[in-house]
């Protein structure tokens, strides 16, 4: 047993299995790659890694099995589970998802490959684990998956303590003492007591008030947006470029390869993000002025550049000083965990009011986004306003963008 010296959670103890796993080249490697991204850019604390998190993530994991009073043969996987599950991430993390997935067909959470084959493979079952029932809790399907994908699951309760941490944001503050004590499990998967019901709420309340602030911060947002075209120039420009090699780089390794590439806008778009010299927005819109159907069919990052070309074609710029961010509308946020009360179970709904406030709350923070040059900005402006059929603002639309 070894202690490591957490700055979110204190003593986190690791058994012989987490050593080797940790010591292994696929969580390395977290070490070196950002879990926000670009949110430095905005808060220079948020230096912290997916290592850290994956750290964390099994700490809470391992209390929660304990809680819920799991054999030493499950505790193994759930938390070998809950360290392990992040080794798919590209550099930067969700930056670089859309185009791990536009030219790779895969998902960061896809790691069939590098948990059931492999050294990490070699690891688990030195030690009595199977390789496959890892997996299937990561992938969702095990009857303990709610431990580390569910709606009160250990991965969300870490990365909003350890990001409230980094990027001094007071928002992310739950209670994970309190909701861990809490838990229970039920025939349907997680539940809690209903002594945890405020504890639940706290968790739903920061993921609402992260968003915002950290996650969708509009500089964040124009960060990522340059980054994904120059990675996306480069692999289409480039003779060689090989997307699958560049997502098993770490940061520095794909910021240096843009920052090198031979492709005049890529280097281009990668020394205004190394230097932070960052487009600016155009167009700023919620979800109010646009047409939804249009908006959603925009998630996929070729349409996205199909957007931004007719944009720069209208305003008469050069069609990469044209970025078009159109996030994800928000899901609906459910909790899809039972409460027992007085001994009986019932949804979490008829104990708690809060969910469909927050969900209406996290609709009215939804926004597209238009970002360019800063002497284009008026052009493109005009120009996105009418592709996009962009509807005039309300007064309370009316923003003073900076």
């Amino acid at each position: 047993m070894k202690i490591i010296k957490d700055p979110v959670h204190g003593y986190v103890e690791v058994d012989a299995l987490a050593l080797r796993l940790l010591d292994s080249q696929r969580v390395q490697r977290l070490r070196h790659v950002s879990q926000l991204g670009f949110a430095n850019l905005v808060y220079p604390g948020a230096n912290h890694t997916r290592f850290e998190h994956s750290l964390g993530t099994m700490h809470l994991a391992s209390m929660i099995s304990r809680q819920l009073g799991l054999y030493q043969n499950e505790i193994q996987i759930v938390t070998a589970a809950a360290l392990l599950h992040d080794i798919g991430h590209g550099p930067f993390s969700h930056v670089i998802e859309p185009v791990m997935e536009a030219c790779t067909g895969r998902r960061h959470h896809e790691i069939a490959d590098l948990v059931r084959a492999g050294p990490v493979a070699g690891i688990l079952e030195g030690e009595g684990i199977s390789p496959a029932e890892v997996y299937a809790i990561i992938s969702g399907r095990h009857r303990l998956a709610g431990i580390i994908h569910g709606s009160l699951d250990v991965d969300r309760m870490d990365y909003l303590m350890r990001d409230a941490h980094y990027t001094g944001a007071p928002y992310g503050t739950v209670d994970a003492q309190r909701l861990i004590r809490s838990i229970l499990l039920t025939d349907s998967g997680i539940g809690i007591e209903e002594s945890g019901i405020n504890a639940a709420e706290s968790l739903l309340i920061a993921r609402t008030l992260m968003r915002p602030a950290v996650y969708f911060h509009h500089v964040s947002r124009i960060a990522t947006s340059m980054f994904v075209l120059a990675a996306t120039e480069h692999l289409q420009h480039v003779p060689g470029a090989d997307a699958a090699a560049m997502m098993r780089m770490d940061d520095a390794a794909c910021m240096q390869t843009l920052l090198a590439s031979p492709h005049p806008v890529t280097r281009s778009l990668a020394e205004g993000v190394y230097n932070r010299r960052l487009y600016k927005r155009a167009l700023y819109v919620g979800e109010g002025r646009v047409n939804l159907t249009s908006a959603v069919s925009g998630l996929d990052l070729a349409k996205e550049r199909s957007l931004a070309r007719e944009i720069a074609g209208a305003a008469g710029v050069e069609e990469w000083q044209v970025l078009v961010d159109i996030p994800p509308l928000p899901g609906e946020m459910s909790m899809e965990v039972r409460v027992r009360s007085s001994h009986t179970m019932v949804e979490i709904e008829e104990v708690s009011p809060l969910i469909n406030t927050l969900n209406d709350t996290r609709r009215q923070q939804w926004r597209l986004g238009v970002y360019t040059l800063p002497e284009h900005r008026t052009t493109v402006e005009a120009a996105a306003i009418e592709v996009l059929r962009v509807k005039k603002p309300t007064k309370q639309d009316k923003l003073v963008f900076t």
